[in-house]
């Protein structure tokens, strides 16, 4: 089975989080699964939510008609900012998941920004002050599962660096950089043992895997032995009548995970990349 691959990576980035909308506005800490049907949606030409909003038939924008069966997989990375190779990566880029010797948490750093919006429409009794939380140099490796046409136009494009619109991580704020863009061969993975997820995983069919130390302790000295895990409900569909989030809880961690007893493998779809576990959701 084949997949598109590319890093999606940004300076900046701010996926809201609507269920805060005064004074500070939030971001999840990873872009899900909607705003990526976003980008991959600008690239191709797909209406938005302001088309939508001009046609009271649609129930849907159109960039989510056309891909919401698309399967995709999120593999947080590192941004290096001294330009230099990591561990065997790709110049400038090291890998969250698999280099388990460095010492990483699973998820970027965030800092608030306050800034004036003077446009007269923004706020008719003068400035309005505006403060947002934004990722910090995030990055991530997408795989999209090649299943179709859809799937096969949007490949086209990206491999021959074409776009309609802009792509950008969140809003207009934050343009997206789109590299190494190629099409790669998927094998299946074996759920049977306990393994590595190198991507975001849906937490309702896995849970984590703990090994037996010998003695009962944990080095933390030793990076090898230092685990991280993120977790958060991220937004994985829209409800029809309202087009709000439908949230499902995901997790990425370093340590290994098994398939839950009460799910069986043809719930899940796992696939393996080289030494990466990826789960397409």
């Amino acid at each position: 089975m084949k997949a598109l691959k590319f890093t999606l990576k940004g300076k900046t980035a701010f996926f809201k989080k609507p269920d805060v909308n005064s004074y500070f506005y939030f971001t999840y800490g990873h872009i899900h699964k909607i705003a990526l049907m976003g980008v991959l949606g600008a690239i191709m030409g797909y209406g938005g939510y302001n088309q939508q909003a001009r046609d009271e038939n649609k129930v849907f924008p159109e960039f989510y008609e056309k891909l919401m069966h698309i399967r995709v997989s999120i593999v947080p990375k590192l941004q290096k900012q001294d330009g230099q190779s990591c561990n065997g990566q790709e110049k400038g880029i090291l890998s969250v998941a698999p280099a388990r010797n460095a010492v990483q948490r699973g998820y970027f750093n965030k800092k608030i920004q306050n800034f004036n919006n003077t446009v007269g429409y923004a706020n008719a009794d003068g400035n309005l002050i505006v403060s947002e939380q934004w990722l910090e140099d995030p990055c991530w490796d997408i795989y999209l599962l090649q299943q179709g046409e859809v799937e096969e136009a949007i490949a086209k494009w990206i491999l021959d660096s074409k776009a309609i619109f802009i792509p950008y991580l969140g809003k207009n704020d934050h343009p997206a950089d789109i590299e190494g863009a190629e099409l790669v061969e998927l094998q299946a993975a074996d759920l049977k043992e306990p393994f590595h997820m190198e991507s975001l995983y849906l937490k309702d069919y896995f849970k984590a895997y703990t090994d037996t130390v010998d003695d009962g302790w944990v080095d933390f000295r030793n990076e090898e032995q230092r685990s991280y895990k993120y977790e958060e409900r991220l937004p994985i569909a829209l409800e029809e009548t309202t087009n709000q989030y439908i949230t499902t809880p995901f997790v990425f961690t370093n340590g290994k995970v098994v398939l839950k007893e009460i799910c069986s493998a043809g719930e899940v779809i796992v696939l393996r990349h080289a030494e990466r576990c990826l789960n397409f959701f």
